[in-house]
């Protein structure tokens, strides 16, 4: 049970920070601490502390201006410092993790009597790895890099290497001016020039680096020993479970997540399980792989090792591995010539992600094949590293050091070749949800190849086994939880459990006399693209308002730039369309000019739709080009459409729709960001008024005065 003690500091904590910063208590935040502090603090736990019983998740939706992150830390901070536990807190951008960090925690310690200690948890490629630093100054090293650089295509870029600016890094280390953390180097760097620096998993060597004690990422990380809580992202967390938790961050066990637009969370872990490999670029690598391992042999001694002996074997399993692709190539010619030559139409997905028992088997060779290999590079990579450790026979100490990183990245791509490949040889579970299975022809001419994709449909089963099950427990909040009104939508997609707490916060924004929605009647649908086009241009023309501050939100690229062509003159003038500048430096030109007193006009797309913060006078005006339908022809979103009609479902009704609301809600958000806030919002889709789903899409908005 939550105890009282706990329940009287959370209470007088939140008293001390209403009174200092002048603030009255809101209704729906203190529903929100009590709803998180009653689900963390009535988790039963065995006699060595492990959790008993399902009901340890709390899922808010909470308006903007309810004040989640306070409501999390304020109850879910002594709770989990009481019971011994790590306070994970994860967001899925960096302008939520950077508020956290440099003003809420902070101003939760000064402000209450609450005493703990917070750090900042980042993946390896936020780390410049000094391996990597110092082999770029090396003339011995560049020469080995450019040898290899074929091999790496996706690892190194092409360009020179930036000797000035790697110099000036590794002055400043050796200095103690830079920790290594790329957020915290004073000048720009390209991400060319840093992907060079940086490493992971499988090239990191850990302990038997020479440069392991001065390493900034495992710096970094001993912090991570010492703090209550820990603040991440939603990639570094699904990353750190499918390592099988407690690799980078703490052991799942014995930690409490807050997953802070934690909407993102099904669609990111997803993308941890998505694997795409293009055919003709795998049979180039492979035979390069196999031309630089002649390298590595010649730089054996002569007395007979088992790494000797291993790469003896590595050109015939090559060989073997790049017979079974060509296999693969000519078992789906057929499919290849049904595709014709459209560009957009040069996509196969095949139907509830089943393909023929023939390609399956295949598939099942070459996943064997490049295990095989898998294991073989890595038998090698051992015997280097006890080289390091002086256990091993036959390398020379700076053989091993030199080829430790080099074979790390060779098994990083023999992995995630192998998992694409068991992904395909496989028959899928009938009592869970089908992997959806596509391939693409890519390129044009000699540079054409096949692409074969493959991914989970939903991340319920997975975030189900590796997260919920595993966690002490959690709490997910975000603005647009629901869908229609509803859960159904994230409880499908995440896979919390059933037993978990469930709360509405509704903003407390005064909607219906601050914002204006606006449908106009619009002679045009949307799928008469270039009508609808027409219509847009001449509706901003006659509405938008030279001297405030605009925002256009549109679905399409092609639609976007087109109704930018047609406008006229003098909103052309005060234009700043996504994709031009960084988005940055768009929102920043755009708040400069309104400070100027100058009128300014956003054309953006989804991304704009989420995460940009314009508060005031920075936008009054919010125009949505229609209704932010799905792209139709994702192979994952018609698998999964597939999957639900099968059983009986209607796709439309239970994804399309629901999707359309969710989008719709963070688009319309756009516009009111604090009390003070007013302004309109026009949706130009006549299909609002004249089809069935409309009305419900009106509905799950924000109770917007309607014209």
């Amino acid at each position: 049970m939550l105890s009282d003690s706990i329940k009287e500091k959370i209470q007088i904590a939140y008293r001390a920070y209403l009174e200092a910063k002048g603030h009255k208590a809101r209704v729906g935040q203190r529903h929100m601490i009590a709803t998180i502090a009653r689900t963390l603090g009535n988790i039963k736990q065995g006699s060595e502390g492990e959790r008993l019983g399902e009901k340890h998740v709390a899922v808010v939706e909470a308006g903007t201006g309810t004040g989640k992150t306070l409501s999390y830390c304020l109850s879910a901070i002594p709770i989990a410092k009481d019971k011994g536990l790590k306070l994970v807190i994860s967001t899925a951008t960096v302008a939520l993790q950077e508020q956290i960090l440099h003003k809420e925690l902070p101003s939760l310690l000064e402000l209450t009597d609450y005493s703990f200690r917070y750090t900042l948890a980042k993946g390896r490629g936020r780390y410049m790895c000094l391996n990597n630093l110092e082999g770029f100054l090396s003339a011995e090293e560049q020469a080995t890099e450019d040898m290899f650089a074929g091999l790496f295509e996706q690892h190194l870029a092409a360009d020179d290497v930036n000797t000035p600016l790697y110099q000036e890094m590794d002055d400043a280390i050796r200095a103690g001016t830079w920790d290594g953390d790329k957020d915290n180097w004073e000048g720009i760097v390209r991400d060319q020039d840093w992907r060079r620096l940086t490493t992971d998993h499988q090239q990191c060597t850990n302990r038997n680096c020479a440069n392991f004690s001065a390493c900034p990422f495992f710096k970094a990380r001993g912090e991570l020993e010492t703090a209550d809580v820990i603040v991440a992202n939603h990639d570094l967390v699904l990353a750190d479970l499918s390592l099988g938790g407690g690799a980078i961050l703490s052991d799942p066990k014995e930690t409490i997540y807050v997953f802070d637009e934690g909407h993102h969370l099904p669609d990111k872990a997803i993308g941890h399980f998505r694997h795409e490999v293009r055919l003709q670029q795998s049979i180039s690598w492979l035979k390069q792989l196999d031309k630089n391992l002649i390298n590595l042999r010649q730089e054996l001694t002569e007395e007979i090792s088992t790494t000797g002996q291993i790469l003896l074997k590595i050109p015939q399993q090559i060989q073997s591995t790049v017979n079974f692709i060509q296999y693969v190539q000519q078992g789906l010619a057929p499919f290849i010539q049904n595709l014709g030559l459209d560009q957009e139409t040069r996509q196969h997905r095949f139907e509830f992600g089943v393909i023929p028992d023939e390609l399956r088997q295949l598939a099942y060779s070459l996943a064997m094949s490049y295990q095989k290999l898998f294991n073989q590079i890595e038998n090698i990579q051992d015997e280097c590293k006890k080289v390091k450790q002086n256990e091993g026979m036959g390398i020379k100490e700076d053989t091993a050091e030199n080829w430790l990183p080099i074979l790390g990245v060779i098994l990083g791509r023999l992995e995630a070749c192998t998992e694409l490949w068991k992904l395909y040889s496989t028959q899928d579970d009938q009592n869970y949800p089908p992997n959806a299975r596509w391939l693409m022809v890519v390129g044009q001419g000699m540079d054409q190849d096949i692409e074969l994709g493959g991914s989970p449909i939903l991340a319920a089963h997975t975030l189900r086994m590796q997260l919920w099950d595993k966690c002490f427990g959690a709490v997910v909040t975000s603005a647009t939880l629901t869908a229609l009104n509803e859960f159904h939508r994230f409880n499908m997609r995440s896979g919390v459990p059933r037993e978990s707490e469930y709360l509405r916060v509704i903003s407390p924004f005064d909607f219906a006399n601050k914002g204006t929605l606006v449908v106009p009647q619009m002679e045009a649908e949307p799928n008469h693209a270039d009508a609808h086009t027409k219509e847009l241009i001449k509706y901003l023309n006659e509405q938008v308002d030279t001297k405030l501050g605009s925002l256009v939100l549109f679905s399409s690229r092609r639609q976007m730039e087109e109704v930018a062509a047609g406008i006229k003159e003098d909103l052309k003038d005060i234009l700043l369309m996504q994709g031009e500048q960084s988005k940055r430096i768009i929102l920043d030109s755009h708040k400069d000019a309104i400070d100027e007193d100058k009128g300014s006009l956003l054309f953006g797309l989804a991304s704009f739709a989420e995460g940009v913060d314009l508060p005031g006078k920075y936008l009054t005006r919010v125009y949505i080009a229609k209704i932010p339908f799905a792209v139709p022809d994702d192979p994952v979103e018609a698998t999964l459409a597939e999957w639900i009609q099968k059983r009986g479902g209607n796709p439309f009704m239970e994804i399309t729709i629901p999707d359309a609301s969710l989008r719709l809600v963070q688009a319309t958000g756009r516009l009111l960001r604090s009390e003070n806030d007013s302004g309109e919002i026009h949706i130009l889709d006549k299909r609002l008024k004249t089809k069935r789903y409309g009305r419900q899409l009106i509905n799950s908005l924000p109770p917007y005065r309607q014209i």
